[in-house]
C-alpha cells in the first residue's frame, strides 16, 4: 500500500531542470566515450538512446 499519493515510489518520471539535463547529457557522453570495446552492445545502445532522448528534449521549445 502507498503511504500517500505522489510519493517517490509512484512510477513517475523525474523532473529535471535544463541545467540538470545538460549535466546528465555531458556525463552520459563521457560514459559512452569511456566504454571499453568489450562493453555489451545492449548497454552501449541504451546509453546512446538516452543521449538521443536528452538531446531531443533539449532541442524542444522551453514552453513544453
Amino acid at each position: 500500500m502507498r503511504a500517500f499519493e505522489g510519493q517517490r515510489s509512484d512510477n513517475q518520471p523525474v523532473k529535471r531542470s535544463r541545467a540538470e539535463k545538460e549535466k546528465l547529457l555531458r556525463e552520459l557522453k563521457e560514459t559512452l566515450a569511456g566504454m571499453k570495446s568489450h562493453a555489451s552492445a545492449s548497454l552501449r545502445q541504451s546509453v546512446q538512446k538516452r543521449v538521443a532522448d536528452l538531446e531531443a528534449e533539449l532541442r524542444a521549445p522551453a514552453g513544453r
